[in-house]
């Protein structure tokens, strides 16, 4: 069976099952089994002297793990099964679709439920964010993890295969967790921040490309290229400007982590800045889209 069959069946049976909380309420998702270990290692390494050494060995033993891993379990009796299995539970559509879907259900009700709901999905503080402030986060969200959790992990997929998702998952559960600018992480986490930028270097672009080719119009690309340098990371302002664009809904701007406030540049400030639950309704439309183009691309090339 082909990489790309097997992606394209994986894709339909995430979209299908996304993450039931039957199963993972009773084993642990791969994804936590990889975060634990990486919160020991941060606990048990990240001391003393040489941090940015030790934080890079680190990342160097868990990339070569991830991919003796994969090429172990793709090689047992049944491994196309297995890759369908591992790599639709590894995919996140499904469970980022609904994780979105929700904040918007719960801005409806309230904004402190709205607060409650985003901030399960975001990493800044969500404390005295008003509505358009959790409608902006919801939708920052989904467009950035659309990238880090659907079209990176397939990109690497048809890349390397098992060991190529592994290799990329390890990497970026390691960013999500050590791979912060903080005293405590700027040198343990310098390595897996890196690693994971440069992972994500063409999946972004590509993220970017599929929501633009959702609706092509003139001057999209080049609006799309201005604004993703004006984002702090070197990747997620690509899919951001993309969405922004695409739902013109000013992204980015001013927000607080850590009780700091950082002002940031606005990601197409054109768009209008008091966005609601209607954008994060049209928002997860758009993530149903763009995945319905990266699925029909990966089936095309499973026929060639």
């Amino acid at each position: 069976m082909s990489q790309a069959l097997t992606l394209t069946l994986a894709l339909l049976l995430d979209a299908a099952l996304g993450e039931p909380r039957w199963l993972w309420d009773r084993l642990p998702h791969p994804a936590v089994l990889m975060g634990r270990l990486i919160g020991w290692a941060d606990r048990r390494f990240n001391t003393g002297t040489r941090k940015r050494l030790k934080g890079s060995v680190l990342m160097a033993a868990l990339a070569v793990g991830g991919l003796a891993l994969g090429t172990m379990l793709a090689a047992l009796p049944g491994g196309p099964v297995i890759e369908i299995l591992l790599a639709a539970i590894l995919l996140a559509q499904r469970s980022l679709a609904d994780h979105v879907a929700d904040v918007a259900r719960a801005l409806r009700t309230s904004v402190k439920d709205g607060r409650r709901a985003v901030a399960r999905i975001v990493g800044r503080d969500t404390a005295t964010l008003d509505s358009p402030g959790i409608s902006r986060a919801a939708i920052e969200s989904a467009a950035e993890n659309f990238s880090d959790g659907v079209v990176a992990p397939a990109v690497w997929f048809l890349l390397g295969g098992l060991p190529g998702l592994l290799l990329y998952k390890v990497t970026n559960t390691a960013d999500s967790m050590i791979g912060y600018r903080t005293p405590r992480h700027q040198d343990f986490g310098w390595a897996a921040a890196r690693f994971d930028d440069l992972l994500n270097l063409i999946p972004a672009r590509l993220t970017a490309v599929l929501i633009a080719l959702r609706k092509p119009r003139r001057g999209q690309w080049q609006a799309i290229r201005r604004d993703a340098r004006l984002h702090r990371s070197p990747n997620a302002g690509w899919p951001e400007a993309a969405m922004a664009i695409a739902l013109n809904v000013a992204l980015s701007g001013p927000r607080s982590y850590d009780g700091t406030l950082r002002p940031f540049p606005w990601v197409w400030p054109e768009g209008t800045r008091t966005p609601g639950p209607v954008q994060i309704d049209a928002a997860v439309r758009v993530l149903w889209q763009v995945w319905a183009l990266l699925l029909a691309s990966v089936a095309i090339l499973s026929l060639v």
